[in-house]
């Protein structure tokens, strides 16, 4: 797949997490496509610099800031539900609260994006024929299980399982939904889980170990496949929870 070309051209797509990381590297692919992209972040500062796009403060846990904005943005293409997080930990270390807050920041915030925003996604797959969910999940999921991500692996397992219900629940309307399953991206959140390691040399050897490629995704390695999954060349995909994970699940 290459991203040349202007293949978002008139279409609307809205990011979660655009400050860093993947969520920044998608909203600007997504931009250089064509799309009018709005770009949103808990931390508004997160998000300077990105150019060419609708910046907005959004804090994906707070249910009637997701409300007020779907009312100003109003109809929508395209929906990237990137905002996560990653405990570090297993059942037995894992807090009530921190369970909650996976739970809040990982599934809840996208249940409540799709909802405010599919009334005006199927609105437009009337008109152009399509409309799309992409929602980030993970090979930390349903699909592998690793050492010390009991929260984070069950609520990215809850993220395909969303996914597959939205895709079978609303398909005859144009709607499609998918979910993204990338393996160890290097990333700003990466790099802080790696210094915050007690040693951070051989959390980095760790990391890179899982990929039987033998490195780090980087996001470019991503974005491809998030510009696809949110155009029209892929219209008939849905429902799927699509790996790119430099062959971990092989």
């Amino acid at each position: 797949m290459q991203t040349s070309g202007r293949r978002l051209a008139g279409r609307t797509v809205l990011v979660t997490a655009a400050g860093q990381g993947m969520g920044r590297a998608a909203a600007i692919a997504l931009a250089a496509e064509g799309a009018r992209v709005i770009a949103t972040d808990r931390d508004a500062g997160l998000l300077a610099g990105l150019e060419g796009v609708d910046i907005r403060q959004l804090d994906v846990t707070d249910a009637a800031a997701i409300g007020a904005m779907a009312a100003d943005v109003g109809e929508i293409d395209g929906l990237f539900n990137c905002a996560g997080i990653v405990p570090h930990g297993t059942i037995l270390d894992l807090t009530d609260d921190q369970w909650q807050q996976a739970l809040d920041v990982n599934v809840t915030s996208m249940v409540r994006m799709t909802r405010a925003f599919l009334p005006g996604m199927l609105k437009r797959a009337e008109i152009t024929g399509t409309a799309s969910i992409l929602n980030m999940s993970s090979m930390a999921s349903s699909i592998k299980g690793f050492i010390n991500r009991t929260a984070y692996g069950a609520t990215k397992a809850a993220v395909i399982g969303l996914t597959k219900a939205v895709a079978a629940d609303f398909v005859k309307q144009g709607l499609r939904c998918n979910a993204l399953c990338p393996g160890t991206v290097d990333t700003p959140s990466l790099r802080g889980r790696i210094a915050a390691a007690a040693d951070p040399v051989q959390a980095e050897k760790d990391f890179i170990a899982r990929q039987p490629m033998g490195r780090l995704a980087t996001v470019d390695d991503i974005t491809p496949l998030i510009v696809y999954l949110l155009s029209d060349e892929s219209r008939f995909v849905t429902g799927q929870a699509v790996s790119v994970d430099g062959g971990v699940t092989i």
